[in-house]
């Protein structure tokens, strides 16, 4: 089962560039000489170098080695434009326009990963979380077949033999009311996602009804999105619609749908809307004594993840190794 380390050691086979849009935050900064002390993911840091310097020392983080890149002064900020221009065609943008936007830290480090100098970015620490994926759309895209961005949060729990459980749970902070095509995707990637962390999934999508049990709107989409997403992924073991006592239990499930193999032992929880995820995972977070990392950002074409604005330094440090994992 999922532990960091296991994300480390990948790393390590493979080192990774990630950039941080808020280069002179103190938390980020703090997590960054973590990473340089390690051999595993090289951080690049937004920002003007003296400021950087200057708020490291004050603070007593050592970050000799991480890579400092100024907007104002970056070498091909010339051939960014010109790139970003050439993205944005369609909505007319001119190159004064492009440099005006760029010498925003959150556009810049999305350029960077768009230009393949970073692998991945980390933003959100000082930004909303529309400032992190608003550029990710724009500029890095979803990838061939998706239509939305998504998230997902992993829940870390250690268990009493010693393994830690590991859950997966989405969509609970990007879309607000997804439409049954949309919570297919949103369970693909989520499956997907799970996998990283070491989870076999076995996918419920929830509902307050359990195959019929109850009736409306709500419980149609989740029967037919799971219905959907059984065509779509056929080797993903999915089941739906499933109150969350059937999806978990195996004692409830022999009652409310004897039979069904994923009932009871689901892994990877689909919300019917934000409202229900975003509560959910905090349930688990708060009440069951679950570490919840996240949100992951799934469906871009590289990985790019969003901070809360009240992380602390370990958050970020952990969020960093998650997102280069996913490069």
């Amino acid at each position: 089962m999922f532990g960091f380390g296991q994300l480390i050691d990948i790393l390590k086979k493979n080192p990774k560039k990630i950039v941080f849009t808020e280069g002179k935050d103190p938390r980020i900064l703090e997590a960054a000489s973590r990473l340089l002390a390690g051999t595993f993911l090289h951080p690049i840091l937004v920002g003007n170098p003296e400021e950087i310097a200057k708020s490291a020392e004050e603070c007593g983080f050592n970050i000799r080695g991480a890579e400092i890149i100024d907007p104002a002064s970056y070498d091909r900020f010339d051939e960014m434009i010109e790139l970003f221009c050439e993205l944005r065609k369609s909505k007319g943008v001119t190159p004064e326009e492009a440099k005006k936007t760029l010498a925003q830290a959150n556009y810049f480090g999305t350029m960077l990963v768009k230009m393949g100098v970073a692998d991945s970015l980390l933003g959100g620490a000082t930004y909303s979380t529309a400032d992190t994926v608003r550029p990710a759309l724009q500029l890095v895209k979803t990838k061939p077949g998706n239509t939305i961005v998504s998230s997902c949060f992993i829940l870390v729990r250690p268990s009493a033999t010693g393994e830690n459980e590991v859950l997966a749970m989405g969509d609970c902070a990007i879309n607000i009311k997804p439409t049954e095509d949309e919570l297919v995707e949103i369970a693909g990637e989520a499956a997907e996602c799970a996998k990283i962390f070491g989870v076999d999934p076995k996918v419920a999508f929830l509902s307050y009804s359990t195959y019929g049990s109850g009736k409306g709107e709500d419980v149609d989409k989740m029967r037919n999105a799971a219905k959907k997403a059984m065509e779509k992924f056929p080797s993903i073991p999915i089941a739906g619609e499933l109150q969350f006592d059937a999806a978990v239990s195996p004692r409830v499930a022999r009652t409310k749908c004897p039979g069904n193999e994923i009932a009871g032992h689901a892994n990877t929880f689909i919300f019917p809307d934000i409202n229900a995820g975003n509560i959910g995972y905090k349930i688990a977070q708060r009440l069951g004594n679950f570490d919840a990392y996240g949100p992951i950002l799934l469906g871009l074409n590289s990985p790019i993840n969003d901070l809360s604005r009240g992380c602390n330094a370990s958050e970020v440090y952990s969020m960093a190794i998650i997102t280069a994992a996913l490069a």
